[in-house]
C-alpha cells in the first residue's frame, strides 16, 4: 500500500505565500535569498515551534508577533566577531588604506560602509584599523563610518557600543587598552571615536546604497543571496564607490563573473577594486523594474535616468504589460502598497493590489476598450497601520506605435486631505443647521419663559408668606430637637455604662480561660472555635489567633481529634452528659502524653438547643503499658 501523492508544486506555493506576506507585512524580501538555505532555516523555525507547513506558519506569525524576531535572528544568521578573519585588516592598513588617503585632498572627508554588520564588531574593527592608519585626531575630524544591517535588534546592539570582555580577548592587549574601556566584565568602545560610526537599516536588495563610498566591507553576506541577486548587489555596491574606490568581501564569496564592475586588488584576501570608466555602463537604475523583453533604444545612461525620474514620482504608480504583468513599479507605490523586487513579473490579479483599495482589473480593460484614461474618485482604503487614506485611482491606457494595446499605467492620486477637508466642511455645514434650529428653538423658548416669569414672581410672592410661616415651624422643630438630643445623650451615657460592664464580664471570663490548668476550646454549632485559652496553645502549639474561627477537626494538633467526633455530635444534638475521653496524644514538644480530654454541651440559660460545645483538654501521667487507662467514661453534667 502506497502512502498519499504530495505535489511539489504545494509546497512552492506555500513557499511563495509566506515569502510574499513576509514581504506585504513585514518589508523582508526574501526573493533573493538561496532557495536550499531558505527552506533549511526555515524549517528549523518550524521545528522550533511545531507547526506543520508554511501555511500554518503564516497563521502562527498573524497570532504570535514576536516570532518574527526569532524569524529573523534565525535567517540573518548574526554571526561576527572583532577581526574576523584577520587575514584582510592588516593589508587594509599597510595597502588600502594608504591607496584611498592618497586619492584624497587634505582635509577631504573619507566615507566607508560597512554592509551586513550584525552587532557591529566588524564596524568598529574597521574603526580601528582606520584610525591605525591615520592617527585618532585625524580619523574623527574626517572619517565617517555607516554601518548598516537589516536586523533592528542587532542594530541596536550595535550603537551601545558594549560587549562582554571575552569578545576581546583575541585581539592584542595594546589596542584593547587603546580603543576600549572597561566597565567590570564588560567593554565599551570609545564615545570620541564611536561619533564617527552611523548605524542604520538598510536592505541590500531594496534600499537605496550609500552614496560617494571610498571603502566598502560586506564579508560573508553576499554568499546567502541567489546568483541573480548577487548581481544586483554589487552593482548597486559598484554604484556606491567613488572612482578608485575599494570593495572588501568575505573568504567564502568571489566575484569572478562580475569583472566588467571590479578588478581583483588581491584575491586571497578578497579585495577588489571599482572598475574604472564603468559608471554610466552599470549604474544601477534608482526605480524597481522587471527586465525589458526587447531593446529601448536608449543608452544605460538614459534608462538609468528615465527609470529614476519615473522611481521619483510624487505618487504612487506602477505599470502593467498587455499579458497583465507588473513591470514598473516607483518608490511611493512600493512604500504605500508594500510591493517589493519578487513582485516584478507577476500578475496583476495576484496581488492584494489589484482589488484593494480598488478592483483595477476590469477598469484596465475599460480603459483600453475606450482608449481613454478611467477616472475613479474618492476611493477609500486602510493602510497596514489602521490609517485611513482617500486616492482617487487614475488608470491610462498605453498603445505601441501600432495603436496595439502595450499596457496600462495606474497612478493614485492622495485626496486624504481634500477628502477630509471635505467632511470638516460637512460637518461644519450640518453643525450650523443644527445651530440655526436651535436659536429658533431658544427663541421661542426665551418667549415662553418670559410669560412663566411673571407667573413665577406672583408665585414667589405667596411663597414668601409661607416660608414665613415655614421658618416659624422649624422654630419649634428646632427645640424638640434640642430635647430628643438630651434624651439620645442620656441613652449614650447608658451605653457606655453597659459596656463598660461587659468589658469587664469579657475580662472576667478571660481570667478564668487563663486560670483554668486545662486547655479550653469552645466551638459554635459548626464547630469553628470561638474561643483557645492561653493553655491549649502551650499545650498544642497552635496561637490563639490561628485557631479561633478553624473548622476545629481541620487543626493541626497532635490530639487525634477525630475519636472526639461521636461525643460531640451527641452533645449538640442535647445530650447533656460530659462525656470524658483519655486519648494518646503529641504535645507542642514533641513528647507522647495521655490526654484527659471532656466534651460538654454549651447550655443557653433558658434552656433549649445546645449552642455549642466546650472541649476541656488535660495532660494526664498515665505508666506505660497500662491499658487499663484508656477509655471513655460519662458521668451526669
Amino acid at each position: 500500500m502506497t502512502g498519499p501523492v504530495t505535489d511539489p508544486n504545494d509546497g512552492e506555493r506555500e513557499l511563495a505565500a509566506l515569502i510574499d506576506y513576509l514581504q506585504r507585512t513585514r518589508g523582508l524580501d526574501l526573493g533573493g535569498y538561496k532557495r536550499a538555505g531558505l527552506l533549511r532555516r526555515l524549517q528549523k523555525r518550524l521545528r522550533a515551534v511545531s507547526v506543520e507547513g508554511f501555511t500554518g506558519y503564516i497563521d502562527y506569525l498573524e497570532s504570535h508577533p514576536h516570532e518574527f524576531a526569532r524569524l529573523l535572528d534565525t535567517l540573518l544568521i548574526n554571526v561576527t566577531a572583532f577581526f574576523r578573519d584577520d587575514l584582510p585588516w592588516e593589508y587594509l592598513r599597510t595597502d588600502v588604506l594608504p591607496r584611498v588617503v592618497a586619492q584624497k585632498a587634505a582635509g577631504e572627508p573619507i566615507r566607508a560602509w560597512c554592509a551586513g554588520c550584525a552587532t557591529g564588531e566588524e564596524a568598529y574593527t574597521l574603526a580601528i584599523v582606520l584610525a591605525e592608519a591615520m592617527g585618532g585626531d585625524a580619523f574623527r575630524d574626517r572619517v565617517k563610518i555607516y554601518a548598516t544591517d537589516l536586523d533592528e535588534a542587532a542594530l541596536a546592539q550595535a550603537r551601545l557600543g558594549t560587549y562582554a570582555a571575552a569578545a576581546v580577548q583575541a585581539m592584542p592587549d595594546a589596542l584593547v587598552e587603546k580603543y576600549f574601556e572597561r566597565r567590570g566584565d564588560q567593554v565599551v568602545f570609545r564615545k570620541d571615536l564611536r561619533r564617527a560610526i552611523i548605524f542604520g537599516r538598510n536592505d541590500l536588495m531594496q534600499d537605496a546604497p550609500i552614496s560617494r563610498v571610498d571603502l566598502l566591507t560586506c564579508r560573508n553576506t553576499l554568499m546567502y543571496f541567489d546568483s541573480a541577486t548577487q548581481a544586483r548587489i554589487l552593482a548597486r555596491f559598484h554604484f556606491a564607490l567613488v572612482e578608485g574606490g575599494f570593495l572588501v568581501l568575505g573568504r567564502a564569496e568571489t566575484i569572478q563573473t562580475h569583472g566588467g564592475l571590479f578588478t581583483p586588488v588581491d584575491l586571497r584576501r578578497r579585495v577588489f577594486e571599482k572598475a574604472p570608466g564603468s559608471t554610466t555602463r552599470v549604474r544601477p537604475s534608482l526605480g524597481v523594474r522587471a527586465p525589458l523583453a526587447r531593446s529601448t533604444g536608449f543608452d544605460a545612461a538614459d534608462e538609468a535616468l528615465r527609470s529614476g525620474a519615473f522611481d521619483a514620482g510624487l505618487v504612487p504608480q506602477f505599470v502593467v504589460d498587455r499579458t497583465g504583468r507588473l513591470v514598473l513599479v516607483n518608490a511611493r507605490a512600493r512604500g504605500v502598497f508594500k510591493l517589493g523586487v519578487g513582485d516584478l513579473g507577476r500578475p496583476l490579479q495576484d496581488l492584494e493590489v489589484s482589488y484593494r483599495p480598488y478592483e483595477l482589473r476590469s477598469v484596465i480593460e475599460q480603459a483600453h476598450a475606450e482608449r481613454e484614461p478611467i477616472v475613479n474618485e474618492a476611493v477609500p482604503w486602510r493602510a497596514p497601520g489602521g490609517e485611513q487614506r482617500w486616492f482617487d485611482v487614475v488608470v491610462s491606457p498605453l498603445f505601441d506605435d501600432g495603436a496595439v494595446a502595450a499596457g496600462a499605467t495606474v497612478s493614485f492620486l492622495d485626496v486624504t486631505h481634500l477628502r477630509l477637508a471635505q467632511q470638516q466642511l460637512e460637518a461644519m455645514q450640518t453643525e450650523l443647521e443644527t445651530a440655526y434650529q436651535e436659536l429658533q428653538s431658544a427663541n421661542e423658548e426665551l418667549e415662553t419663559t418670559n410669560e412663566e416669569l411673571h407667573s413665577t414672581v406672583e408665585e414667589l410672592e405667596t411663597t414668601n408668606e409661607e416660608l414665613q410661616s415655614t421658618n416659624e415651624e422649624l422654630e419649634t422643630m428646632n427645640e424638640e430637637l434640642q430635647s430628643t438630643n438630651e434624651e439620645l445623650q442620656t441613652i449614650n451615657d447608658e451605653l457606655r455604662l453597659r459596656s463598660d460592664e461587659l468589658n469587664q464580664v469579657n475580662g472576667f471570663l478571660e481570667s478564668i480561660f487563663t486560670s483554668l490548668r486545662a486547655g479550653v476550646a469552645v466551638l459554635d454549632r459548626e464547630l469553628r472555635v470561638l474561643v483557645w485559652n492561653s493553655r491549649a496553645e502551650d499545650l498544642w502549639g497552635v496561637r490563639r489567633d490561628e485557631a479561633e474561627r478553624a473548622y476545629f477537626f481541620n487543626l493541626d494538633v497532635g490530639l487525634p481529634v477525630g475519636q472526639l467526633m461521636q461525643p460531640i455530635r451527641a452533645s449538640l444534638a442535647g445530650d447533656l452528659t460530659d462525656h470524658e475521653v483519655m486519648l494518646r496524644a503529641t504535645n507542642r514538644r514533641g513528647r507522647a502524653i495521655v490526654c484527659q480530654t471532656r466534651v460538654l454541651p454549651l447550655v443557653a440559660p433558658s434552656g433549649g438547643e445546645p449552642r455549642g460545645v466546650i472541649v476541656l483538654m488535660d495532660e494526664r501521667h498515665v505508666p506505660d503499658g497500662d491499658g487499663a487507662a484508656m477509655g471513655a467514661t460519662d458521668t451526669t453534667g
